[in-house]
């Protein structure tokens, strides 16, 4: 395996267990996840949407805020998921240097941490943590920029400039 590669791989990992770190935090530990000013991550994104109060929508209609905490929890469901799927291509199709796992993590990332920048903006809830997103998406972006000959290669070439095993045709 070529450094690059490796760099890239390692890079992009580390992104993408973020990812299932946050996302882990958002659906089974919501009120520890830290916001913008220390404050819990819902409360910070309710406040800075709408400029009420978290506490006096729990109050005046708790069924609501119990529903935008589901939501809020699948979410970061949706995230660890999105995580575990993208390390799990990192450390194995886009390691051996398939063409496929390049796109797909180049698509995937992409769309994800953009995503939540967008929502972070919309919600006026930009904090440190939320820095990281634009972090995350520049090493992802710097990662497979170093390895980006599989977008350039003709024919089924890896990221690796390895030919891609092909099934066989039969006699």
């Amino acid at each position: 395996m070529n450094r690059r590669l490796r760099v890239a791989w390692i890079v992009i990992l580390i992104v993408d267990l973020s990812y299932v770190v946050w996302g882990g935090m958002a659906a089974f530990f919501l009120n520890q996840l830290l916001g913008p000013h220390g404050q819990p991550i819902l409360p910070a994104g309710y406040e800075g949407f709408t400029r009420g109060s978290w506490s006096d929508l729990v109050s005046t209609s708790p069924m609501t805020a119990r529903y935008i905490e589901k939501v809020f929890r699948l979410y970061g469901l949706y995230c660890l998921i999105f995580g575990l799927m993208g390390s799990a291509i990192a450390v194995t199709a886009f390691r051996r240097g398939e063409r496929w796992a390049w796109w797909t993590l180049l698509a995937g990332n992409s769309i994800a941490l953009i995503a939540a920048m967008r929502y972070d903006k919309t919600v006026n809830a930009i904090g440190p943590f939320e820095l990281t997103e634009y972090l995350g998406l520049a090493l992802v972006w710097a990662g497979l920029a170093i390895t980006a000959q599989v977008a350039r290669a003709g024919g089924p070439r890896g990221v690796a400039g390895r030919a891609v095993p092909q099934p066989s045709r039969g006699a």
